[in-house]
């Protein structure tokens, strides 16, 4: 795995939204992961010609093709930067198929090439990783093992995260995904509300007002709310903690099953509305951007999310205007205005996993490139460059990684934090995150259970009817029962 001895500074693929200027898309970027409640992402979508494109045929020559399958050009990104920068690159080319997750177009189309064994490396996202990993297209995964990797060694030198390990470990107990991003949950705050609610700013006093566990987060509420202030923007603010903090998934021995801690949520939900503790937004639309930007009914303490939510969503649609062409800040909105602490409850939120073909010809140089993209701890991985922003020359953004070891002699400090390092709140916040309550059927189940929480919150129905009727939703949709 040499690099090569001409390595020249190659631009890799831009594949992350600019972070320099925040502006009021209401899109996530490209590197978001999908949620159950988020915009699409809107990758660009591939020919999928069973040959090579004229253009890619000149370039192949004697070269073998390494089929990629992905969803944004993230992981695309990543191979075609390897190729670049290693001697893999003088015997591979690759073949790129992105597909976005709209209207569920991606998972269909990987499917049916895995199946035709047109596959030698493909990425799945929280939202659907455990149908690749553990549920009926588990089959087509090859272990790491097998991909000539040292895996639970190396798992261990780097100290990767155990949920993502969980997540990606197979029904035999064999890894065969990993990711490369770190997305641990963090509570995400503007500096400004926490000085004048709390009398600081600091991220130890902050953690110890809203946590831990929910009753000392309702009781930052109150002094909040005496304040004028809201603790967060909607409930979907904080059903990310409380789904991945649950014991158990939605369904167990077959049926649904409803954790008593999602069950809660009803009654979460419901104390933030009566006690007019948010602004009653919804996540991914427009009410929710406006209040990280400060430009709400009224101003809100923060947000529960991983380092991708203050890169990619929080700091996009900050308010800060910078003119493209001279580089001047036009106006700063809530940049700079913001910090992170532990959150109450330990927790999760998206991710994508990288996995490699069980029919693939090319299983030596998948795991080559595999292993760069998720265990590398050296200066030259994947992960070293991800998390010091120096993977794209053009795009210094620093984010979280799934190393423990690579964020621990990383430089984590970002001005959008007003220089705090992240990695001081992100690397703990990898061994909160439990990884053993999703399954497969998560972003239907969980469309239909905040629907109507939302639906009980607004007073439209009472909450046996609310549960009754998710359930009755679960059956119509899955034709799973409760238990």
């Amino acid at each position: 795995m040499k690099m090569k001895k001409a390595l020249s500074l190659l631009a890799a693929l831009s594949l992350m939204a600019s972070f320099t200027a925040c502006s009021n898309t209401s899109s996530p970027a490209a590197t978001d992961p999908v949620d159950d409640n988020s915009p699409a992402d809107s990758a660009p979508v591939d020919s999928e010609e069973e040959t090579p494109s004229e253009s890619t045929a000149e370039e192949t020559g004697d070269k073998k093709e390494l089929r990629v399958w992905a969803f944004t050009d993230e992981v695309p990104g990543m191979v075609q930067k390897y190729l670049d920068t290693h001697d893999l690159g003088d015997k591979y080319v690759m073949k790129e198929s992105i597909i976005a997750t709209t209207d569920g177009a991606y998972q269909p189309a990987l499917d049916a090439a895995l199946a035709g064994d047109e596959v030698d490396m493909y990425a799945a996202e929280a939202a659907f990783i455990l149908k690749y990993s553990q549920g009926e297209a588990a089959k087509y995964a090859a272990t790491y093992e097998d991909l000539g990797i040292d895996v639970d060694a190396k798992i261990k030198e780097a100290e990767i995260a155990q949920y993502t390990v969980d997540i990606g470990t197979n029904p035999d107990g064999k890894v065969v995904g990993l990711g490369y991003q770190a997305t641990g949950g963090a509570f995400i705050y503007r500096r400004s509300i926490a000085k004048d609610a709390f009398g600081s700013d600091d991220p130890d006093t902050v953690k110890s007002e809203i946590g831990p566990g929910w009753d000392k987060f309702f009781e930052a509420a109150d002094k909040l709310k005496a304040k004028g202030y809201g603790i967060v923007s909607g409930d979907g603010d904080i059903w990310h903690a409380v789904e991945n903090s649950s014991d158990t998934g939605w369904i167990k021995d077959g049926k649904l099953h409803i954790d008593p801690k999602r069950e809660e949520f009803l009654d979460l939900s419901k104390k933030l509305m009566d006690n007019d503790y948010h602004n009653d937004t919804q996540d991914w639309q427009e009410a929710w951007f406006a209040d990280m930007a400060g430009t709400g009914k009224k101003g809100v303490l923060g947000f529960f999310g991983p380092a991708w939510l203050i890169n990619y969503t929080i700091a996009k649609n900050c308010g800060r205007e910078v003119d493209e062409a001279t580089g001047e800040v036009k106006a700063e909105g809530t940049w700079g205005d913001w910090a992170v602490c532990e959150p109450p409850i330990g927790f999760f939120w998206g991710g994508t996993w990288v996995l490699g073909a069980n029919a693939s010809p090319n299983k030596d140089a998948v795991g080559e490139i595999i292993e760069w993209i998720t265990l590398d701890t050296s200066e030259e991985g994947l992960q070293y460059m991800w998390a010091n922003g120096t993977y794209n020359p053009d795009n210094a953004t620093k984010d979280a990684v799934a190393s423990n070891v690579v964020m621990k002699k990383s430089d984590g400090k970002i001005d959008f934090l007003s220089g705090q390092n992240m990695f001081d709140i992100f690397v703990p916040a990898n061994e909160f995150a439990n990884g053993k309550n999703l399954t497969p059927y998560d972003e239907t189940i969980n469309t239909a259970w905040r629907d109507q929480v939302r639906q009980y919150t607004a007073g439209n129905k009472s909450r046996d009817e609310a549960i009754a009727d998710f359930k009755q939703a679960v059956s119509d949709q899955l034709d799973i029962d409760a238990e």
